[in-house]
């Protein structure tokens, strides 16, 4: 598997960055300072770490351009000053087949992973990454059902409706139902084209209720996607594809990231909208490598040390993904809480993807929903 849902949010993050500094809301300066590290995307030289250096840094891989990566600020600079350990940034790609040969090779050189939480699930089943401690890492500064076994909650993002007003006037979707309904919303559509959420969005509109949707009736959800294949403009891959079809009028309706949604809403005055009805909440997290070179004990104080609402609050404002600790909420200006995907009133508006179900099934589904959206 490829994990190509999460790498295409990940990249999406600098993007978002360089939005930020076209607005004047970070300086050209910051921006230069995490750019440095993400521009490329490129690993770092890794090999041959000795004993003596591994025990003093840890090394935490994304997905070159991915928002823990852009977060030395937030997290890496404090983290050093509170314990003397450098986090140095691998933007090689945390795949379940990267990671598996880490520990097959006997000296895995990665320390941390910002894996799916199922992707985590996985290879912990086949005894490749370590339980979280939570002796170490907090669950009480952790929502509620967003602490695994192998993984640990760090982010959160949804799939929302995003909308032209302009077209539809004072007349919004309040559903999936609304998404697929052309004659009541006329105007094309886009969809993501990794599969994530889209067969939630499918059922819901065929009518599964929200609290019947797992396991997924794959069948059901690609016969509603055919069906309304014709109505679908694109498919969009990466966060900068899902804004175009919408501010360039090619669709009237698209699901995307709503970190992309906040951004559009802004920059349009208003014309692009999106709701949170059924939006579907996708959580990022934190894993450690079986016999990492850094120690699993200074992985399990940095997973607990990126806790810090502070800490989570500099991410939302920098990136608008929804912070994994609920007291961070609190901190979020109340002009901005709209743009928090877990802030309680847009949460209890949502479904969330349910990570053991992907787990299972989540490489074969993307294979059928490609041959569909392909053909």
């Amino acid at each position: 598997m490829t994990n190509h849902s999460d790498r295409a949010f990940q990249r999406d993050c600098l993007e978002i960055l360089s939005t930020k500094v076209a607005r004047g809301e970070i300086s050209r300066r910051r921006f230069t300072q995490i750019a440095a590290m993400l521009v490329a995307g490129a690993p770092l030289a890794l090999k041959g770490r000795s004993a003596e250096a591994a025990a003093n840094e840890l090394v935490l891989v994304n997905w070159g351009g991915d928002a823990i990566k852009a977060y030395d600020e937030a997290y890496g600079k404090p983290f050093l000053a509170e314990t003397g350990i450098t986090v140095k940034e691998d933007g090689t790609g945390p795949t379940e087949g990267a990671i598996a040969a880490q520990v097959k090779s006997g000296k895995p050189t990665w320390d941390l992973v910002d894996a799916d939480p199922f992707s985590a699930m996985t290879l912990g089943k086949q005894g490749m990454m370590e339980p979280i401690d939570y002796n170490v890492v907090d669950k009480n500064k952790m929502r509620s059902g967003f602490g695994w076994e192998y993984a640990a909650s760090t982010y959160f993002y949804s799939y929302v409706i995003a909308y032209d007003a302009k077209k539809f006037g004072d007349k919004a979707p309040t559903g999936m139902a609304d998404f697929f309904d052309v004659e009541k919303f006329p105007g094309k559509r886009s969809l993501y084209k990794w599969g994530s959420a889209m067969w939630e969005a499918a059922l819901l509109a065929d009518g599964v209720a929200p609290d019947k949707l797992y396991p997924l009736d794959l069948d059901r959800a690609h016969n509603k996607i055919k069906a309304f294949k014709d109505n679908i403009v694109s498919f969009w891959g990466g966060g900068a594809d899902s804004q175009s079809v919408l501010m360039n009028g090619d669709a009237s309706m698209a699901i995307v990231w709503s970190t992309r949604a906040s951004i559009m809403e802004q920059d349009s005055g208003g014309q692009i909208k999106f709701v949170w009805d059924q939006g579907l909440l996708s959580p990022g997290a934190l894993a450690v490598v079986k016999g990492n070179p850094g120690g699993k004990d200074n992985a399990m104080k940095f997973i607990a040390s990126a806790q810090d609402p502070k800490k989570q609050l500099v991410i939302f404002d920098m990136l608008g993904q929804g912070p994994a600790n609920p007291a961070t909420d609190a901190l979020i200006p109340a002009d901005k809480q709209k743009f928090n995907c877990v802030d309680p009133a847009n949460a209890k508006k949502q479904i969330t993807l349910d990570m053991p179900w992907y787990s299972e099934h989540y490489s074969a589904a993307l294979d059928a929903y490609t041959a569909i959206i392909s053909a």
